[in-house]
């Protein structure tokens, strides 16, 4: 009986690489060198064979992929070969490959790629096999694989070395394939409802759209600082004032912050803008969106996220900041009129404001502390202090707040939207706060964008605008703990 993988946990690694190098270095010198074997003609991938076997069944394929495991007795092997969509058996007999190749095969290594051709068959056990006629080595693995690649001692290497974690844990795998499919899901509905998909710059003169600290860079030629951009919102209202009335951009955003389960410095956002309509025409393409994405990919609408059941159909519930401060301190800002009071009210629940705050900031600190880790069911916070939205269009009858919306699941923020502030007069205002906001050491306050404020003056129709993360609504939707088990490579520290 041969057991290869057992035989390699008992041997150094050392001895192992030198063994792999010296089966490369014979098939070199026997004229086999598998690094210039350019093309595999294959027919099919393994998983089209598993799901239609009766229509696959005695007919000859030609598959590829990864060999994982190796066994067998005498004159026959078993072996499992994975490729992107799963996994299947290759079975294989001296009297079907002949002798000399048989004794070649008998040399492969777990790790190396190969491809496979041969009938399809069901063994005596049941299993989906394919009944291997040739077997040739595509490429030679130098480097054994891990026994067992993941748990807590092995997670900063998982992800450094997402390549091996990708061959060895078929569920991380899934995720990222399903990631995708959200995505092209996402696209669909938006084109489906006359939206265009539109590129706006990475690198900034000015950075805008959000309250963040960027990443500054240096261009040589024009001699001026730059900044990776951490919004791209004010490029994409531009593009509504030149009328192009409905519009979205997913991409890369840059942020220069802390990182947690939550956050990574690069991140993956969609904005998208709609002319003539407002925040509360967002809410309904939030969660139609949501929704629509959840039930293409995953078949329902009912999650379970972390072990938490989580019921994503419509409708969301919707509460405004203040009412939901007063449902969970107790404290009503409809009543609390001033920027004193407010300080006053904060303190007696035990929430201290920075003293340089204001009447909107305090009522946002205390939703921040107090109430986000509540909002475990979809719900949108509406009616922001305009202290706190600088970009947002005023409420007409409460002028100090605005028509501005979050989405909160699994108590996180999953998306920001509002009506967009139209009028040039009040952003330039907005802009003058926030540049003080930044000379008082505001490192995330706005700069004044002179070139957008010329865009609003001549003339963006009302507009309705909302930003959603891709990567904590890949999360929900693939039960992922942290952001960076749905990044392909995460930022890391050096080692």
């Amino acid at each position: 009986m041969e057991h290869t993988t057992q035989e390699n946990e008992q041997r150094p690694l050392s001895e192992l690489l030198q063994i792999r190098r010296d089966k490369l270095s014979d098939l070199q010198n026997a004229g086999a060198d598998p690094f210039e074997i350019t093309i595999y003609d294959r027919t099919h991938q393994t998983a089209n064979i598993i799901d239609n076997f009766d229509a696959f069944e005695g007919q000859n394929v030609k598959v590829a992929g990864r060999l994982m495991s190796k066994r067998g007795m005498g004159k026959v092997l078993f072996c499992d070969m994975t490729d992107r969509d799963g996994k299947i058996q290759l079975f294989i007999k001296q009297d079907a490959v002949g002798e000399e190749a048989y004794e070649t095969i008998k040399k492969y290594d777990i790790g190396d790629i190969v491809g496979a051709s041969g009938e399809v068959f069901r063994t005596r056990t049941g299993e989906i096999s394919v009944k291997v006629t040739e077997l040739v080595l595509l490429t030679k693995s130098l480097l054994p694989l891990p026994e067992k690649f993941h748990g807590l001692t092995d997670t900063d290497l998982r992800y450094r070395q997402r390549y091996v974690d990708l061959i060895i844990n078929p569920e991380v795998k899934q995720t990222f394939m399903l990631r995708s499919k959200i995505i092209t899901a996402i696209r669909t509905f938006l084109d489906n409802r006359g939206y265009i998909e539109v590129d706006t710059p990475v690198l900034n003169t000015i950075p805008g759209g959000a309250a963040a600290r960027p990443f500054i860079t240096h261009h040589n030629t024009l001699d001026i600082d730059m900044y990776l951009r951490i919004a791209t919102e004010l490029h994409l209202k531009r593009l509504i004032v030149g009328g192009l009335e409905k519009v979205y951009e997913m991409g890369r955003i840059f942020r220069n912050e802390g990182m947690s389960v939550k956050h990574n410095p690069e991140f993956t956002m969609i904005e998208l803008y709609e002319a003539y309509t407002d925040y509360y025409g967002m809410m309904d393409i939030a969660e139609q969106l949501v929704t629509t994405v959840a039930k293409e990919v995953l078949g329902t609408d009912k999650l379970t996220y972390q072990g938490v059941e989580v019921d994503i159909a419509s409708p969301w519930k919707r509460l405004t900041m203040i009412d939901a401060v007063k449902e969970y301190t107790g404290l009503d800002f409809d009543e609390i009129k001033t920027t004193e009071q407010a300080f006053e009210a904060a303190k007696s629940v035990g929430v201290t404001p920075e003293k340089n705050m204001l009447w909107g900031d305090i009522l946002n600190l205390l939703f921040e502390e107090k109430v986000e880790e509540n909002l475990v069911q979809p719900t949108f916070i509406m009616d922001y202090p305009v202290e706190v939205s600088p970009l947002t269009k005023r409420k007409a009858d409460r002028p100090e707040l605005t028509e501005r919306f979050e989405i909160f699941i699994t108590s996180r923020e999953f998306g920001n939207a509002y009506s967009e502030l139209n009028d040039p007069i009040d952003q330039r205002e907005r802009f003058a706060r926030q540049a003080q906001l930044r000379d008082a050491g505001d490192e995330e306050a706005n700069m004044i964008d002179e070139d957008f404020l010329t865009a609003l003056e001549y003339g963006m129709p009302p507009t309705g605008g909302l930003g959603i993360g891709i990567d904590r609504l890949v999360m929900l939707l693939t039960d992922s703990a942290s952001i960076r088990d749905v990044l392909l490579f995460p930022t890391m520290k050096m080692v």
